[in-house]
């Protein structure tokens, strides 16, 4: 199957993926396979004793694997991807409390341990327990994703577009997700459990683009929050408004809007905002460059435009 699969992809390809469950002859063998056509691995944190739970285990696992790999495969360890595990949490039995803490110090001893591999992991499984509430999961996945690539995370299984921007998580619910996935009290699944059950149906994103508050503010911070949070809905109108309000349209995009792009730098940066959401920002600045393109040529032929910042890269 698996060589069926890689004969007939285009490109570098990822085989997903291989373990030692069924012991170290097989999983060489696959492995060679996967090498000779130049495809990238995924590895699962699985051996002859099952699937890795601690993190003591998810590193020996990898370990292991990695020696394998590099040594009697000559795999190269930049195409080396391990999955240690992502289960899900609050799910009532205790046993599972400390799920996501094993996959974040995993992924920090794995990065620190090994060399060039990188982590993966499916990240929607954490939220499992919460199935049918979009606000909760799609928190976690974020709250989670904030916390795992500061230990090394470098890729995960999510729907990138319905992940909420870190920082525009409300505090309590922030903090009682925090409290399970670090499992730092004996009621945090109780307690998000409660708030859950308090905002059924509800969704992170659905509120945010449902509340129009911020379209009662000044121009520059309309601009600045339809970048923030990737909304088009309004930036031509915005940014002809602002332009009419400012000296000449390069102002429009010196002032407002490069501080708009400048918060999305900074999210990003801290890793509270996401590829997909930075997409979408740029979307948006692309747009608004668009719209006020004419007026700066315009403006440049006069001479009312000339400065020595004119380059504009969006």
């Amino acid at each position: 199957v698996i060589e069926a699969g890689l004969k007939n992809v285009q490109g570098k390809s990822v085989a997903n993926s291989i373990s030692l469950k069924e012991g170290e002859t097989p999983f060489i063998e696959q492995a060679r396979l996967i090498h000779r056509y130049g495809a990238a691995v995924v590895v699962m944190a699985f051996d002859e004793d099952g699937q890795a739970e601690t993190a003591e285990r998810k590193v020996e696992i990898c370990t292991r694997s990695y020696r394998l790999l590099i040594d009697q495969v000559g795999f190269p360890a930049e195409d080396i991807i391990f999955d240690p595990n992502i289960f899900a949490v609050a799910t009532g039995i205790e046993e599972h409390n400390n799920y996501a803490v094993a996959f974040i110090e995993a992924t920090r001893r794995i990065k620190s341990e090994l060399t060039y591999e990188h982590v993966s992991g499916g990240v929607s499984n954490v939220s499992f327990s919460f199935r049918g509430n979009e606000k909760v999961r799609t928190a976690m996945h974020s709250v989670f994703l904030y916390h795992a690539i500061q230990a090394g995370m470098d890729m995960g299984i999510v729907n990138a577009g319905q992940l909420p921007i870190y920082e525009e998580i409300s505090p309590d619910l922030k903090s009682r997700i925090e409290d399970v996935l670090f499992n730092r009290r004996d009621d945090s699944t109780e307690r998000l459990l409660e708030f859950a059950e308090q905002h059924s149906g509800e969704s992170v994103q659905a509120t945010a683009r449902d509340d129009v508050s911020w379209r009662q503010t000044g121009v520059s911070a309309r601009l600045q929050h339809a970048l923030v949070h990737g909304i088009s809905d309004f930036v031509v109108e915005d940014t002809e408004e602002a332009r009419q309000c400012a000296d000449r349209a390069l102002s429009v995009i010196e002032g407002p809007l490069m501080a708009g792009m400048d918060r999305v730098g900074d999210l990003f940066g801290a890793g509270k905002m996401f590829l997909p959401q930075v997409v979408k920002s740029a979307r948006v600045m692309k747009a608004a460059v668009a719209h006020l393109t004419p007026f700066m040529e315009q403006e440049k032929g006069s001479g009312k435009g000339a400065t020595k910042k004119a380059g504009i890269i969006v």
